[in-house]
């Protein structure tokens, strides 16, 4: 996960300008710094538009700021997944599971072409769309490593949720129709909850992460609302980049 982006300037702040980098059709781009975590991951202007390209139905040409908030807001938790899986020996991804996600992503668009378009309107190479897909299983497995393994749902659980919340809910959603019996439905109740555990403990896991991090926001318009536990070390106003602060792919 020590991968770099080469292709995105590093600036000063002094100065308060954008650099230029070459983008995809022979444009330019006005990158700039926007935030940094914990004194080591730098995120640009160029990793907020990239994140808004691979989802569809999102502006790119004039983007909204709400959705550079949000994907602010992704990215630095991407980041903190990352800083923590670094501690720990992990699997990476294969050679069939970027296939595999890319086509996903792919499929997720009107078109090839339409995917396409958008990956060369921010700038962004093939090869750095599979170092962008590359850490997201990196994380997702990672991820799956310290949670999914050991989340646990026992049978009290899921005939407690079938009784209190999955039998009134089909009564209430399909009047008239029997309601399965719990064996019947009992593997799904159980994955539904395991799903939730795991959703609760990332959260958790988040907020805790987000609560210890020092996250110094460089870009006050996108800084204002960026949502944060109370007593985090994040700054909100322009400083300089920490020595070692690096860009990366995402």
């Amino acid at each position: 996960m020590k991968r770099l982006l080469p292709a995105i300037l590093i600036l000063t702040l002094a100065t308060g300008a954008g650099a230029q980098t070459p983008a995809a059709g022979g444009g330019e781009v006005v990158d700039r710094m926007v935030a940094i975590v914990n004194d080591g991951e730098l995120i640009t202007y160029s990793d907020l538009l990239w994140q808004l390209a691979l989802q569809p139905n999102v502006p790119i040409d004039t983007p909204r700021r709400e959705d550079l908030r949000g994907a602010l807001e992704r990215l630095i938790d991407q980041r903190l997944v990352v800083q923590e899986a670094d501690k720990l020996p992990h699997v990476h991804a294969t050679e069939e599971e970027l296939r595999k996600a890319e086509a996903e992503l792919v499929n997720r668009f009107p078109s090839q072409a339409e995917f396409q378009r958008r990956l060369e309107r921010v700038g962004m190479t093939a090869a750095q769309l599979r170092e962008i897909i590359h850490e997201r299983i990196d994380m997702e497995k990672y991820l799956d490593f310290r949670f999914r393994s050991f989340t646990v749902v026992t049978p009290q659980e899921v005939e407690a949720y079938y009784k209190d919340a999955y039998v009134p809910r089909h009564r209430r959603t399909r009047p008239g129709v029997v309601v399965p019996e719990l064996k019947n439905v009992y593997n799904e109740i159980q994955s539904e909850l395991i799903e939730r555990k795991i959703e609760s403990d990332t959260d958790d896991f988040l907020e805790e992460a987000r609560a210890a991090a020092q996250i110094t926001i460089l870009d006050e318009s996108l800084g204002d609302g960026l949502q944060r536990p109370e007593g985090t070390g994040g700054g909100r106003g322009p400083a300089p980049p920490a020595r070692g602060a690096r860009p990366r792919t995402r």
